[in-house]
């Protein structure tokens, strides 16, 4: 799994582009090469805002096994290995309102 700091290295390697162009340019236009479903876009917004796992899981009429797969999809995506890396990931690119 690659480490948090690499992320837009790894983004930048995929793309022919610097790091900086790529985080221009990422930022800018707000796309990012993964897709995030409804409900994984649902389980960022509650992350970002603190909820825990049960509350998400009440709150979304889900199971918190459910919510900690969802979580574990965002940490792959993301290429980080801490929710709350997640949460810093999805307001520095600006994921979530």
């Amino acid at each position: 799994m690659l480490k948090a700091p690499t992320i837009l290295n790894w983004f930048a390697m995929k793309s022919n582009k610097t790091q900086q162009e790529f985080y221009c340019r990422d930022l800018r236009s707000n796309q990012y090469p993964f897709h995030l479903s409804h409900r994984e876009q649902e389980v960022l917004k509650l992350l970002v805002e603190g909820h825990s796992n049960s509350e998400m899981a009440t709150l979304l009429h889900l199971s918190v096994s459910t919510i900690k797969t969802y979580i574990r999809s965002l940490m792959n995506k993301f290429a980080v290995e801490h929710r709350i890396q997640i949460a810093v990931f999805a307001v520095r690119h600006q994921m979530v309102e």
